[in-house]
């Protein structure tokens, strides 16, 4: 599970990076959503019309590989911006959120399924 340790080193080197470009006046939570929704979305692109057949191969492309490492970054770096401007324990939140859908979706009846928990209640 991530520890919250290297989540904070990872805040700090984007907290440090804005701060040494006065972006912090920028970074309110609101604008944070929205920008991390647009990288988002630029992610979402790379792979919008790509056949789920041919994702192995569209991967094994040096170029493919690295448009989405940087986007898929884009977007971690927003995550971690927005948890750090809003006060959120990222790695908390995520095992609390675990916790909550291993309620939500036991094993022996969601295992296979894409189904939404609700179906199991």
């Amino acid at each position: 599970m991530a520890s919250s340790e290297g989540i904070e080193l990872h805040q700090a080197v984007v907290r440090a990076f804005a701060e040494a470009r006065d972006w912090g006046q920028f970074h309110t939570p609101r604008n944070l959503v929205l920008a991390l929704a647009g990288e988002v979305g630029e992610l979402a692109s790379l792979l919008q019309w790509t056949p789920d057949d041919e994702i192995e191969t569209w991967l094994m492309d040096d170029a493919n590989r690295l448009a989405l490492e940087a986007e898929m970054a884009d977007v971690f770096a927003y995550l971690l911006r927005l948890a750090d401007v809003a006060g959120v324990d990222l790695a908390a939140a995520l095992r609390a959120k675990t916790q909550l859908n291993e309620a939500r979706y036991p094993q022996d009846r969601a295992k296979g399924s894409a189904e939404k928990y609700t179906k199991y209640e």
